[in-house]
């Protein structure tokens, strides 16, 4: 079975561990501001957002802790890898964040960036973070789907 690609969509990176630590509600596409050396390195695929964040700063939401390595051409005028970078969604994406991270304690977490029709674009899920017994329960049964299709192939 093959999986399906949208034209004009190239994945850059995806943040695996987002949905093993966290119960996803929403996820919105938004767009990202980026300097010059930064859509550089992000072009070239040095891009990390495995432990990243969005929080909400002055009615702007802005992704953290994102990691884009410097770009090696740049020499002087190049960016700091962990910098603040902000998100561009409408006025009532952004009001409709603020109130579910105030109101439900729900996080913003990036779970993939990629560029669509040559626009760095980045995928933020709306969640809430999974306790220790809830990872165990996943991981025990992604390992028992695993061992099931095991004894179907070696049956068969």
């Amino acid at each position: 079975m093959t999986k399906k690609t949208i034209p004009g969509l190239k994945i850059i990176c995806l943040n695996r561990k987002a949905n093993f630590n966290y119960f996803f509600e929403d996820f919105i596409e938004a767009g990202i501001i980026l300097k010059g050396s930064e859509i550089k390195s992000v072009r070239e695929g040095k891009v990390n957002i495995a432990d990243s964040y969005a929080i909400e700063k002055k009615g702007e939401i802005v992704l953290i802790n994102s990691h884009i390595a410097k770009y090696k051409q740049a020499s002087i005028s190049n960016h700091k890898p962990t910098d603040e970078r902000k998100l561009l969604l409408n006025k009532r994406e952004i009001n409709k964040l603020i109130g579910k991270i105030q109101r439900d304690g729900l996080t913003i977490v990036p779970t993939k960036m990629y560029f669509k029709k040559g626009k760095a674009k980045i995928e933020i899920g709306i969640g809430k973070g999974k306790k220790k017994y809830d990872k165990r329960a996943t991981k025990k049964n992604r390992d028992w789907n695993r061992d099931k299709a095991r004894y179907i192939r070696k049956s068969s």
